[in-house]
């Protein structure tokens, strides 16, 4: 019965520790995105969100981030190994990133970064469903 018992308990930690990891590994890679997302934009986003009270550059901010966390959520359930899931959570944070930059540098009439600076709440939500388009698109290409 106490071996039963210790095997039980040995396999709670290791899934215990697997499910750590992983979810660290994710936490990381939303944390980076944040940073490497202000980068890649022309305006200062948290300057915009913290001190302009700019709800479009937030909405658009914030569809970015669901737009990320939805492919990496599909990384995490169809990754076969942590290393496997690293790499597609990288392809992940590209292809979000990669959309934005795109996107903020369109200029003319359909300019995204004139229009924030503006405050225009409808190019916020613009951006916001379409970062999640991505996502989605992006997760669903993950599929094995």
């Amino acid at each position: 019965m106490g071996i039963i018992l210790e095997k039980g308990y040995t396999m709670f930690l290791n899934y215990f520790f697997s499910f750590g990891i992983f979810f660290l590994t994710a936490i990381a890679v939303c944390v980076l995105f944040l940073f490497l997302y202000a980068k890649v934009t022309p305006y200062d986003d948290y300057q915009m969100i913290f001190s302009e009270n700019n709800t479009a550059s937030a909405l658009g901010f914030g569809g970015a981030i669901v737009g990320l966390c939805i492919p990496l959520y599909s990384a995490l359930v169809n990754s076969i190994s942590y290393i496997d899931f690293v790499i597609w959570a990288g392809v992940a944070m590209f292809v979000q990133l990669l959309f934005a930059l795109v996107m903020t540098r369109v200029g003319g009439r359909f300019s995204v970064e004139k229009h924030i600076n503006e405050g225009n709440i409808a190019v916020g939500i613009l951006m916001a469903f379409m970062s999640i388009a991505i996502g989605l698109l992006n997760a669903g290409s993950m599929s094995y």
